[in-house]
């Protein structure tokens, strides 16, 4: 099952735990590219999803014709024009009608203003975004948070960042997560905020602000990924050297160190959007269809342990 990410052993492991027969209706927005529906069609082949293609009719039956895909067995709603097919997938996901929302060919601010529009899907929880990277040097699955979403977070944004990614360890089969919030240096500096912001979230979670991981920090990345580095520097620490969760300081620090991670160290990422009413499939236009297929399996699983929850809810009710 889904051979396309075969050759990824971490992400071929978390396929084999998507749950046979369960496509999940998928509302994708201006999909006006060959990549985007060729992913999507793909997906649907692989039964992970059942897609909805939201945008300009002509548009999205030119890039079907790019891709070779017959679109017929699809459903097609017409929307004019990029920021309207954003709010009629929106929409779509607010009548019931799709459990998943996925970014098509659009500017990542045009599709999440529809998210977070007033009546859109937000929650209590600020929404976050989790790389999700098989790096080929590294001995786990490594999530990068927030790289996409949060430009400059405050301390209580970054505390939602932190649960966010916990919550998505847990789903993908990681009991207790060990979070390193990342800095350039180990120890706590007023005059650098991202390690006062680091002790911070390290006592949030001893007093339970934070729950279901192991949080430590500051660390810089190569005490967090390398316990060489950190016995180096005599860093005492059950995070250090095998960090599951990397927590960056701002958006421009953690979207470099992942597509860093891509493009010179080989790794594939999975994106997804976390703390909104549904998983958000938040794909770069740079994704390979393999990523994005990834990116669909991970949306999966959390759809799916999400509706697990709710069947135990009412059951225990």
């Amino acid at each position: 099952m889904h051979e396309v990410i075969a050759h990824r052993h971490r992400f071929r492991a978390l396929s084999a735990r998507v749950q046979a027969g369960a496509a999940i209706p998928t509302a994708i927005a201006h999909p006006c590219d060959d990549v985007v529906v060729a992913a999507a069609v793909e997906a649907a082949e692989e039964g992970l999803i059942t897609p909805i293609f939201v945008g300009p009719a002509h548009k999205i039956a030119v890039a079907a014709q790019c891709a070779g895909v017959d679109m017929t067995r699809f459903r097609i709603v017409d929307a004019p024009h990029s920021h309207a097919a954003a709010e009629q997938a929106v929409a779509l996901v607010k009548r019931g009608e799709a459990k998943l929302l996925m970014k098509g060919s659009l500017h990542t601010d045009e599709f999440m203003h529809a998210v977070c529009a007033k009546g859109g899907l937000r929650t209590g929880r600020r929404m976050s975004h989790v790389f999700l990277m098989d790096v080929p040097s590294y001995a786990r699955l490594l999530m990068v948070t927030d790289a996409a979403i949060a430009i400059f977070p405050t301390l209580m944004e970054k505390r939602d960042i932190v649960q966010n990614a916990i919550d998505l360890a847990h789903v993908i089969g990681i009991p207790s997560p060990k979070v390193a919030v990342l800095s350039a240096i180990e120890t706590i500096n007023p005059a650098l905020p991202s390690t006062v912001d680091a002790a911070a979230l390290c006592k949030m979670a001893e007093r339970g602000q934070i729950t279901g991981g192991i949080v430590d920090g500051p660390l810089a990345f190569d005490n967090a990924v390398d316990a060489a580095a950190a016995r180096e520097k005599g860093i005492a620490s059950p995070v250090a050297g095998a960090a599951d969760i990397l927590v960056v300081p701002d958006l421009e620090s953690g979207n470099m160190l992942a597509k860093q991670l891509s493009f010179l160290g080989g790794a594939e990422a999975a994106g997804i959007v976390m703390g909104a009413q549904v998983p958000i499939i938040l794909s770069s236009r740079a994704d390979t269809p393999r990523a994005r297929i990834a990116s669909c399996v991970v949306a999966v699983l959390l759809a799916q342990a999400c509706k697990a929850t709710d069947v135990a809810a009412v059951a225990e009710g």
